[in-house]
């Protein structure tokens, strides 16, 4: 019973996040300085990926209440990392990699003199975007699989949701390190 609960909720979590991150995204308020909050993402992110290392290592040395303990906290740096993008992309103007002028329009001098690193950046870009929407069911299953404590089944969803969590929470810090000269 519980289970079919945990399920339903993850499906629907699964939907509606991304679709309200979207929606959000069209949302534009005025007013409000939100520039100190890219680094403070990307930290999160960072850190992210710090605690699940240790976490794995956790487990692998059979601390389970340490794992647990540090896969909260990835949650809760997850969500706060979203919370806080949401809120950055709802206040401010889209930042284009490549705009030197910082004029909003990426113009030919400026594509030229990012060359090949503006194609690399849309990639990591692109990828981590779409993996931060596929990992949500994922995570959210091997959670529930881990605290139902269905230890097989646990495992065998964390081959995929690790890695991938794991690539998101670094390509977060690498896509904000990529474009932190164009903020202005």
């Amino acid at each position: 019973m519980q289970e079919n609960i945990f399920k339903k909720l993850i499906y629907t979590l699964s939907i509606v996040v991304p679709l309200v991150v979207v929606l959000l995204f069209k949302l534009h308020i005025e007013g409000y300085d939100t520039r100190f909050l890219p680094p403070i993402y990307a930290t999160t992110n960072g850190i992210t990926a710090i605690l699940l290392l240790v976490a794995l290592w956790a487990i692998k040395n059979k601390n389970v209440e340490l794992h647990k303990k540090l896969i909260q906290v990835s949650l809760g740096l997850s969500l706060l990392f979203l919370a806080l993008y949401v809120a950055r992309h709802i206040t401010s103007s889209e930042i284009i990699f490549g705009d030197s002028n910082f004029n909003g329009i990426l113009e030919e001098e400026e594509k030229s003199a990012v060359g090949m690193y503006r194609s690399l950046y849309l990639i990591i870009l692109i990828t981590h975007i779409a993996l931060s929407v596929v990992v949500i069911p994922f995570v959210l299953f091997a959670y529930m699989r881990g605290i139902l404590n269905q230890i097989d089944k646990h495992k065998k969803i964390v081959r995929f949701a690790f890695p991938i969590w794991l690539y998101v929470a670094i390509t977060g810090v690498i896509v904000y390190l990529m474009i932190s000269p164009y903020y202005y």
